[in-house]
């Protein structure tokens, strides 16, 4: 794969297993993508949704944010997002994270 042709380059731009072994070595994140800005506040904004969520399940008693819920819609959304998920995620679909 990809990996290989980065480890086997011999360009100043390509990745070899010298360079590997010296971000290793300084414990390198190389799942960037999970760390990076976007996926950060895509974090931040789901808790402060969920945060939402747990406070109407204290006003209401339940999670069945309805439909038509003019205080908060994109609450509404958010858990229909949720639902369909948790769908995915129980088929094995890697998509759903």
């Amino acid at each position: 794969g990809k990996l290989k042709q980065f480890r086997e380059g011999d360009s100043s731009s390509r990745m070899t297993e010298s360079r590997i072994k010296l971000l290793d070595e300084i414990s390198f994140d190389w799942g960037c993508s999970e760390t990076s800005e976007g996926a950060i506040k895509l974090r931040d904004k789901w808790h402060r949704t969920y945060d939402e969520l747990e406070s109407f399940v204290q006003e209401f008693g339940h999670a069945r944010v309805p439909a038509l819920f003019p205080q908060n819609q994109s609450l509404r959304n958010w858990v229909n997002t949720q639902r369909q998920s948790f769908k995915k995620f129980s088929k094995g679909d890697s998509s759903s994270s």
